[in-house]
């Protein structure tokens, strides 16, 4: 399918229909826990299959694990029962650790069983188009480097850092690839880090980075959903619409009605309900009400999709999550 025409037609209906970043609340349904759905391909198909069944959503959505990336490195992962994974400690603090870091093959980590699931789903999901989740470049260094080092080696050896993104891009496209291949019809491609950068630093460290994922993986029929949940986003739109991505998926720390005045008709948004906030510790009144304001502000722009502002938790109540696709009912 053409995606970009698909989203279009969906962002200029009458009747909004919604594309949340949704699926590990799949794991209530399926009666696993969180660890156990991110060691099976077959899990996380029969999750995204469940997703597409018993809900509205525009697109079925993998996983959106962003360790997985970052494990393939040989980075250190911290597995919970119902939590998602959290990376422990730095693979790299330096210049020499970045020069010898191996650009891994797809077959290191979880990375083929992600493949796997997406393959899975693509065949078992036949109405609906199936959305890979992937971490973005400058997120996936700030892995690899410690989120909060990373800033420091940013001003004190950005060479340093040039030097992790450019091996993390190179992953990235090919993992990319290898979900283009295994059927996905797209990338959410998550860069939230990105979200606390200058508009400057995110010039240098992010997106020159991102734009090489999207020339390189994105045509018509593959779309790339550029995903920055961030608070400064509204002071970076201008490089961020430069991307070339297909749709631009932002967070409830922004206004996205101020953020859609001030972006040009031709290009296509997508946010923000709280997913903390409203999914999983609102009440079905709440996240109605919390809907329909949303579309109150945005839904007259023909290039708004209304979705969750970010991953939606695997606590979520399934309730919240239904009333949210009720309210989008007018």
């Amino acid at each position: 399918m053409n995606m970009r025409e698909m989203l279009w037609a969906v962002a200029r209906s009458e009747q909004k229909r919604a594309l949340p970043i949704l699926s590990f609340p799949a794991a209530q349904k399926l009666g696993v826990s969180v660890e156990e759905l991110l060691q099976s391909s077959e899990l996380q198909a029969r999750a995204m299959e469940t997703i597409a069944r018993e809900t509205d959503t525009l697109a079925a959505v993998s996983l959106m694990d962003l360790s997985v990336e970052a494990e393939a490195f040989g980075a250190q992962v911290r597995f919970a029962e119902n939590e998602v994974p959290a990376i422990l400690g730095q693979l790299v603090s330096g210049e020499e650790e970045a020069e010898a870091l191996a650009v891994p093959e797809l077959t290191a980590g979880r990375a083929p069983l992600c493949v796997e699931a997406v393959r899975l789903a693509k065949q078992r999901i036949t109405d609906k188009p199936v959305l890979a989740g992937m971490i973005g470049p400058y997120s996936l260094a700030g892995r690899l480097c410690d989120v909060t080092e990373i800033m420091y080696l940013c001003f004190d050896e950005p060479e340093t850092v040039h030097t992790v993104l450019e091996k993390a891009t190179r992953y990235l496209i090919r993992y990319g690839q290898a979900m283009k291949t295994a059927g996905a019809d797209g990338i959410i491609l998550a860069e939230p880090l990105a979200g606390i950068l200058s508009p400057a630093m995110a010039e240098e460290f992010s997106m020159p980075y991102v734009k090489r994922i999207i020339d390189a993986l994105q045509t018509d029929d593959f779309a790339l959903i550029y995903h920055n949940c961030g608070n400064t986003v509204p002071r970076m739109l201008e490089g961020i619409y430069a991307l070339g991505a297909a749709a631009y998926h932002f967070g409830n720390a922004v206004e996205l009605a101020s953020v859609l005045a001030d972006t040009p008709a031709d290009v296509l948004v997508m946010g923000n309900v709280d997913p903390a906030g409203e999914f999983a510790g609102g009440t079905v009144a709440s996240i109605t009400a919390a809907t329909r304001s949303l579309l109150e502000s945005c839904g007259s722009y023909r290039n708004f999709v209304p979705s969750s502002g970010c991953d939606i938790p695997a606590h979520a109540k399934w309730e919240n999550i239904q009333a949210f696709f009720a309210a989008l009912d007018r």
